[in-house]
């Protein structure tokens, strides 16, 4: 006779620190799916999960499950292959704006399951939505026809696809269990498997914007899902990306979408998200055998952006799923913006040598551009822009950057906040950082 399932014994065998059998895994991994393990019992099993961690054995049946919760993507009919890119989170990244229509610019495909906000890190899909009309989460057969036609498309997770992660996902940002090395890795991957991909590029962050905030336990996530994932069989690396300031110089929703078009269009580039999407779209590129090397992965890149080609899809692909024709050319007339928008300035002089960037993402939770609950809404007009950076030079005519701010006590509270997050000093001072630190290759 099979012994019946009891959640509260799977959760105390790993609060005391065992190892749990696979069998073990996808039941819970089941109940989390059909809601007979409650919201309290999935609280506690990722705490335990938390403090004891989880070897190979059991993160990779738990990544198989929730990947088998729901429908499993083939992409076999395109022509080109199917690829992604995932973030561990930063603040101001907003890099899948841009990389996925360059890969499509490129012939690769990219059927992007993204996410929403997580903790002090906002999420891609909370930025579309801020587009009006844009569709984030349509059914699966949309989805098919615009990756099919224009080369990519960035959704949300649909019902079907890990369906237990998506519940999971919520209740580990409301339950400080974001940072734990095998869920992470088991949420990422139930989706990219879940997608069908046949190549994925990993940015890892590391800094104090990052849910790993030293370099050590960046490297050890990355080594973790860069494993479990070829072990899947998909072919996977991984790249160390600096987190110590924020990536782009806007950090909100609609302001992200707003950057992100004057990327594409070249009206406005960060540099320093010019080299992660760059760097991130030749690791793609050489993964699907699009590019014969890294170098080579690069200047194809660099190619899409100069030429246009990415700038189309992206318009492409904003249109296909519902959003306005004339995005790229007039984004203030459908983005969403707030009421005020003010300069915050430093009260001294001097170079930026340090940037409290998980202060920044949390300051933007604060404004509402996050949430602070799972069902909470977010305002997509709200956040910063024209953010200074690491060894910029501050004055009482160069601000720290910009707030945008449902009302004046918002704006205060909002700008202070901003001039507690930087450090100012000498130019000697400001410390030397590149935004790629490491790349980590299949085992």
């Amino acid at each position: 006779m099979t012994a019946p399932f009891l959640p509260q014994e799977v959760i105390r065998k790993k609060r005391n620190g065992e190892a749990l059998k696979a069998g073990e895994i996808a039941q819970f991994v089941g109940g989390i799916s059909d809601n007979s393990v409650t919201e309290g019992q999935v609280a506690a099993l990722a705490m335990a999960i938390y403090f004891n961690g989880m070897d190979p054995s059991e993160t990779v049946p738990l990544t198989l499950a929730m990947r088998d919760s729901g429908t499993v993507l083939n992409w076999s009919s395109l022509d080109g292959p199917a690829l992604d890119k995932h973030s561990t989170g930063g603040v101001g990244d907003n890099v899948s704006l841009m990389l996925a229509p360059a890969i499509a610019a490129c012939g690769g495909y990219v059927p992007m399951i993204s996410g929403r906000g997580l903790g002090h890190t906002g999420g891609t899909l909370d930025k579309l939505d801020s587009i009006p009309g844009y569709q984030s989460q349509p059914d699966k057969d949309l989805f098919r026809k615009v990756t099919r036609e224009v080369g990519c498309a960035i959704i949300g997770q649909t019902d079907d696809l890990a369906p237990a992660d998506k519940r999971f996902y919520g209740i580990r940002d409301v339950t400080a269990t974001v940072e734990s090395v095998p869920l992470i890795t088991a949420s990422i991957l139930s989706k990219k498997l879940a997608a069908g991909l046949d190549g994925l590029v990993l940015d890892v962050k590391c800094g104090n914007g990052a849910f790993m905030d030293d370099l050590e336990k960046a490297r050890e996530l990355a080594q973790s899902l860069v494993s479990v994932a070829n072990g899947a069989g998909m072919k996977t690396t991984a790249l160390l990306t600096d987190m110590n300031q924020p990536l782009a110089s806007a950090a909100g929703n609609a302001v992200e979408i707003h950057s992100a078009i004057d990327f594409l269009t070249g009206r406005d580039v960060d540099p320093r998200l010019w080299d992660a999407t760059v760097a991130l779209g030749g690791d793609m590129l050489v993964s699907g055998g699009l590019a014969e090397d890294f170098e080579n992965g690069c200047a194809r890149m660099e190619q899409a952006f100069s030429s246009g080609g990415a700038a189309e899809r992206f318009a492409s692909m904003v249109v296909a799923l519902g959003g306005p024709v004339d995005l790229m050319d007039r984004p203030e007339k459908h983005l969403p913006a707030a009421p005020l928008v003010v300069p915050v300035t430093a009260h001294e002089s001097g170079s930026v040598t340090r940037v409290d960037t998980r202060g920044i993402g949390v300051s933007v939770v604060a404004m509402g551009g996050g949430r602070v609950r799972a069902a909470d809404g977010v305002d997509p007009a709200v956040g910063y822009t024209q953010l200074a950076m690491i060894g910029d030079m501050i004055d009482d005519d160069t601000p720290l950057g910009f707030v945008h701010a449902r009302d004046e006590a918002q704006a205060e509270q909002a700008a202070a906040q901003l001039r507690a997050a930087y450090g100012l000093g000498n130019p000697a001072d400001v410390p030397e950082s590149s935004v790629v630190i490491e790349r980590i290759g299949a085992p």
